[in-house]
């Protein structure tokens, strides 16, 4: 896995989608999310999902938890599973270990999105490889409040790519040198625990001290 995702879009840009937004909001109540973010703090978050077509695959679980500066929040996280409006697939279940009967007592998603929603509320997302997912929650939340997940997101994996670039001598950075960006590969060179992840939060609470670990080397 070597191509390199987005940090997200920025700039003048930014401010216009996010206007946008605001003024898509269906309503009212959910405004909090638009305003400014707590100091220093963001929401890692992952999700074990049906499949990888983000047109009709769902989502079967959710894991985040919140940062402050340069700790993770354990204390302060979301472990939610949301009942699938399909049948799981068999190779799903291989993968999550997620039967139909472990989630028939999940949330229905617009449940699951409102919960999501407040957790989050206006803090940047973190996350490894996020498009995909937040694609998925994006089909929950826009039936509930008119667009889709309207915080800053944060992608790991490039956040460790500038990370390794800078460190490439200039020869080398003219020669578009592949970076490896697997997760596992990503954890052990920057010295972080890995784990076969067995959960959503599991994968969140990685990408949260991946995240912390690429803030404090960016800026030593």
């Amino acid at each position: 896995m070597a191509r390199r995702a987005q940090h997200g879009t920025g700039g003048g840009r930014a401010a216009l989608l996010r206007a946008w937004r605001r003024r898509q909001l269906k309503d009212p109540a959910f405004r909090y999310l638009f305003e400014l973010p707590p100091a220093d703090e963001w929401v890692a978050i992952d999700g074990e999902t049906t499949g990888l077509d983000p047109r009709s695959d769902e989502i079967l679980s959710i894991g985040a938890v919140r940062i402050r500066g340069h700790r993770l929040l354990a204390s302060e996280r979301l472990e939610l599973l949301v009942r699938p409006e399909r049948p799981v697939p068999a190779e799903s279940i291989r993968l999550h270990h997620l039967r139909e009967q472990d989630l028939a007592d999940g949330l229905a998603p617009a449940e699951a999105a409102r919960r999501v929603l407040e957790f989050v509320g206006p803090r940047p997302l973190v996350g490894y490889y996020l498009d995909f997912k937040l694609a998925l929650l994006d089909r929950m939340v826009t039936p509930l409040i008119g667009i889709g997940l309207p915080q800053p997101r944060i992608e790991v994996s490039a956040l460790y790519h500038d990370h390794k670039f800078r460190q490439l001598p200039p020869y080398a950075q003219q020669d578009n040198v592949q970076i490896d960006l697997r997760f596992a590969t990503l954890m052990d060179d920057l010295g972080l625990p890995w784990r076969e992840p067995h959960d959503a939060l599991d994968k969140a609470v990685m990408a949260g001290l991946a995240f912390i670990k690429l803030r404090a080397l960016a800026n030593a």
